[in-house]
């Protein structure tokens, strides 16, 4: 846990108010009362809140005087501007007080350790696993969480040449007025999660957020309001940009053509390595081989190292992993793919494809996929979407086959590939996993629970 004695000494003697009690709050609120702040919280389930007192906060918050109160620390997921404020944060306005979270309280503490942030619409979590395994590989001491894996305050303080690597969503930027990471890393900018930020052109900005403050930016370049991100950082000029790309060579920066990386980012393009990495397949993830690279050669790690550290990746569940191989099938995991922008990565990368698609759809449902459809050999839908996606399926020509729930879709993927002896059963879900999961976590672990129960010869 880390010690927040340093933020706790600027409150003044104030209490803090903390909404929406889930696992960055309950992490504030553990390192807090460790240190003898007064805290009160509130959540729209009141079960929340008594998880909050148990972990030694007070309850009552909504209807207390915010003017008592230092600062707001606001869960993420609570709406700040659209489609309207939430009345906690009109409150904390009409009071005049900060709204901030975790990750900007961890900032305040001056901790004078090396920090990576990275941003996105897609990849962000793959690139933020890989950039620490490479920097532990590479015995860089160092502790990743963020909007993956812990909370921030969670994490344990590094030594004093380690690092921090931390996985910021838009909602998160948008609570970190100070927040000036020495690196900072978005990848790409597709229409998600506008009904928090209003429009894309509020999207956008709460990325560029991110990139205030001295340092340096490595940006992805492939999309058109992430190219406009690189011109505009770089023309406030306090940040070096390093552009990415896997669509064409950049100058000083890093681009991936044809599955080889070239560094470009001290000088004349040079051929650094082939890509040829099973856990990181596909142009999408060669943008995230990319940026990790950049962000860990800014950090004085030599090429070799990052390409050997990269090899020995894992990969991340729930983002194109391979639970099982049966009689030369694959079964992968996509679970995180919960929009049709995430799921075209996935298709993008196999042949023959055996997809289990659906799920709570989002705005655009399969908008973009047509290219795609000719590599699906048989679709699979489940949950809500079943019917509108379906449909939308067959006007394309593709075999549909209606299963309603994960673990139907599985047996009749299994026994369709199966029966054809070559593809992949790929579940990419383009849709959020609220219909008949708590998670895309909590799917995913279903399809693999269910894979790993399936006859045949893995």
């Amino acid at each position: 846990m880390i010690d927040v004695k340093h933020f706790a000494k600027g409150l003044q003697d104030k209490p803090v108010a903390v909404f929406g009690i889930g696992k960055s709050n309950l992490g504030v609120i553990h390192a807090l009362h460790k240190v003898r702040v007064k805290m009160i919280a509130g959540d729209d389930n009141p079960a929340n809140v008594d998880e909050a007192i148990k972990a030694g906060a007070e309850g009552g918050l909504i209807d207390s005087d915010f003017s008592q109160y230092a600062c707001l620390i606001l869960a993420p997921g609570v709406p700040l501007y659209f489609p309207k404020p939430h009345d906690v944060v009109k409150k904390a306005r009409a009071a005049n007080i900060e709204i901030i979270c975790d990750v900007e309280i961890l900032a305040r503490l001056n901790h004078h350790r090396q920090t990576v942030a990275i941003t996105g619409t897609n990849g962000k979590s793959t690139t933020t696993a890989l950039i620490g395994h490479i920097l532990q590989k590479c015995n860089v001491e160092t502790e990743v969480g963020g909007n993956i894996g812990n909370a921030v305050l969670d994490l344990d303080m590094p030594p004093q040449e380690g690092a921090f690597v931390i996985e910021m969503s838009s909602y998160q930027v948008d609570l970190c007025p100070t927040f000036t990471p020495e690196i900072a890393v978005h990848l790409n900018l597709t229409p998600d999660h506008l009904d928090r930020h209003g429009d894309i052109e509020g999207y956008y900005q709460a990325k560029k957020g991110l990139f205030k403050g001295a340092g340096t930016a490595i940006i992805g370049v492939d999309d058109e309001q992430s190219a406009r991100m690189a011109l505009e950082v770089a023309a406030a000029g306090t940040r070096i940009v390093h552009p990415i790309s896997v669509l064409q060579p950049v100058e000083g920066g890093v681009h991936v053509l044809n599955g080889t990386l070239y560094d470009a980012m001290f000088g004349d393009a040079e051929k650094v390595a082939d890509l040829d990495i099973e856990t990181l397949p596909g142009l999408h993830n060669h943008q995230n081989a990319a940026a990790a690279y950049a962000a860990v050669r800014m950090m004085g790690v030599p090429p070799h190292r990052i390409i050997h550290a990269m090899r020995s990746f894992p990969g991340l569940p729930h983002r194109q992993y391979r639970v099982r191989e049966i009689n030369g099938i694959a079964y992968i995991n996509d679970s995180k793919a919960t929009n049709a922008a995430a799921a075209e990565k996935a298709l993008a990368c196999y042949n023959n494809i055996f997809w289990i698609v659906g799920g709570k759809p989002k705005e655009g449902g399969l908008e973009g996929l047509d290219p795609y459809m000719e590599r699906i050999a048989h679709a699979f839908t489940i949950g809500e979407a079943m019917d509108e996606f379906s449909q939308w399926l067959e006007a394309r020509a593709v075999k549909v086959t209606r299963c309603e729930t994960l673990n139907k879709a599985v047996e009749a993927a299994h026994a369709a590939a199966q029966a054809e002896a070559h593809g992949v059963v790929l579940l990419s879900p383009a849709c959020a996993s609220f219909d008949q999961f708590k998670s895309f976590e909590h799917r995913g672990d279903e399809f693999a629970t269910a894979v790993h129960k399936l006859k045949g010869a893995s």
